[in-house]
């Protein structure tokens, strides 16, 4: 299960470790958690006062939802309200980094939702979660970061940056996915991805047995899923996207990050993955660009291909990308 921190005490005796992280839950407290997409910041999504906590250690805007975290199925019909097309998806993609967007039950409080009647909801597949879980409360739990900064996807992180303001972390290693969880709204027709992720649209499409609409409208000012506001996941050097490597300028001083490791690489050049995998670019992501952000120079990132989860980097890394 991993080492606990708390600002209390260190305990290292999982699974005790979880027990004593339910336990903050319960009584309204708010701590890292670890999960297969990134590090969330979890709270009892069904205390309007313990979700308020993830707003304000954040930063985040009240008006940006939050994803509820469910352990099993009897959970989460308790938070949301499930279709039959629902139901399909859950079977194949849970427990998993899918998350569905549907009508809530009173449960959840306004605050969880940015006042919608709609609810993210996800049953993620890290143990460490899960545990958590099924020891508390339904989890609300966003990227345990400042607002708008690159996600976590290790313990260490979420203490660097949120350390004096939580009540605890759980450390369950690295995160699997290093990307967050794709979302669909399945309150719609035809339903819509709102989010891309590890789970690529036509996988979800075909489990639905329909297509779905890839490019949905944005209404910056009430998003319907987070992660989608046009400025999110930035380093505080400036990020700049490139497909070719001969669009980096001459005599560029800062860091270059490529998919793939290149043919013999120079001192500021890095990589993703050694052969360009997917996969496991989308895990070293934004653990790489937090690493060079620390530098303080500027940075030029290779842009993906645009399928299977080279679809969620691109939309991380475009969502990141320095505004000329």
């Amino acid at each position: 299960m991993g080492n606990f921190s708390s600002k209390r005490e260190n305990i290292k005796r999982p699974p005790s470790d979880i027990l004593e992280a339910a336990d903050f839950i319960v009584r309204g407290g708010i701590g890292g958690v670890p999960t297969e997409t990134v590090y969330g910041l979890a709270a009892d999504a069904t205390n309007p006062d313990a979700v308020r906590k993830i707003f304000e250690a954040k930063g985040r805007p009240f008006i940006d939802p939050l994803i509820v975290h469910v352990c099993d199925m009897e959970m989460a019909r308790e938070v949301a309200e499930f279709t039959p097309e629902a139901e399909k998806l859950a079977a194949e993609f849970w427990p998993g980094p899918l998350t569905m967007v549907l009508k809530k039950t009173p449960l959840i409080p306004d605050i969880t939702t940015a006042g919608m009647d709609t609810v993210a909801v996800r049953m993620p597949s890290h143990p460490a979660m899960l545990g958590l879980i099924r020891a508390s409360k339904p989890i609300a739990a966003p990227s345990a970061n400042p607002f708008g900064y690159v996600s976590p996807t290790c313990a260490e992180h979420v203490r660097s940056m949120l350390g004096g303001k939580i009540d605890f972390v759980i450390d369950g290693g690295e995160c699997a996915c290093g990307v967050e969880s794709t979302i669909v709204l399945m309150v719609s027709s035809p339903k819509k991805l709102l989010r891309p992720g590890p789970i690529p649209p036509e996988e979800i499409a075909r489990a639905l047995g329909e297509e779905l609409d890839v490019s949905p409208k944005v209404n910056e000012a009430h998003p319907q899923a987070p992660g989608m506001l046009k400025s999110h996941y930035s380093p505080k050097s400036r990020l700049t996207l490139f497909s070719d490597a001969a669009e980096i300028p001459d005599g560029f001083a800062g860091n270059a990050i490529y998919l793939a490791r290149p043919a013999e690489p120079k001192k500021n050049e890095y990589w993703l993955s050694e052969n360009g995998d997917l996969a496991e670019a989308a895990k070293n992501l934004f653990a790489l660009i937090r690493k060079l952000d620390a530098e303080g120079k500027d940075i030029f990132c290779q842009r993906p291909p645009l399928s299977g989860i080279g679809l969620a980097i691109a939309d991380r890394l475009g969502r990141a990308e320095t505004k000329h």
